[in-house]
């Protein structure tokens, strides 16, 4: 093998990682900039899914015998849609909403159920109504090595008139 051919070769070979760590996760232009560089490594997992149909749930429940009679209306937003991306699993998104917003939950993904789990203040449902009702809707959801969780919904790319 010829020094030419072995530094091709070599010029190859090194370039390979780069080229798979510039490979950002499907819809990464619609995360917001990293300033606490919790996203240095590549996501071990991304779901990511285009909404088609959703529903509203207004429940009105009674959770036990107590006195006072503790009574909640859990408000439930249920997305279905397909998966886009390669190994992508996730089949629906339910999405809670907390009245006081001050502490919810973090994301979850469940993979046996291929549900993603988010919790919104309640103060959000107007504007992810009108996001359902005016616009082609994504969904992602990425966890990195780090533990740390990014998920979303966002709208695609609108052209402003």
């Amino acid at each position: 093998m010829s020094i030419r051919s072995l530094c091709v070769a070599l010029a190859l070979l090194l370039s390979l990682p780069l080229a798979a760590a510039e490979n950002p996760p499907m819809h990464a232009q619609f995360l917001p900039p990293d300033e606490a560089e919790v996203r240095g490594d590549a996501p071990d997992q991304q779901q990511l899914m285009q909404v088609t149909e959703y529903s509203v749930v207004l429940g009105n429940q009674r959770q036990s015998n107590q006195q006072p009679i503790p009574i909640t209306t859990p408000a439930l937003l249920r997305l279905k849609g397909k998966a886009l991306n390669k190994g992508a699993q996730i089949r629906q998104v339910l999405i809670s909403f907390d009245a006081e917003g001050k502490s919810l939950k973090k994301p979850t993904y469940d993979g046996k159920t291929r549900t993603l789990n988010l919790y919104y203040p309640l103060s959000a449902y107007p504007q992810l109504i009108d996001l359902l009702r005016n616009n082609t809707v994504y969904c992602q959801f990425l966890s990195y090595p780090s533990g740390h969780i990014w998920a979303d919904l966002h709208t695609g790319a609108v052209r402003a008139r």
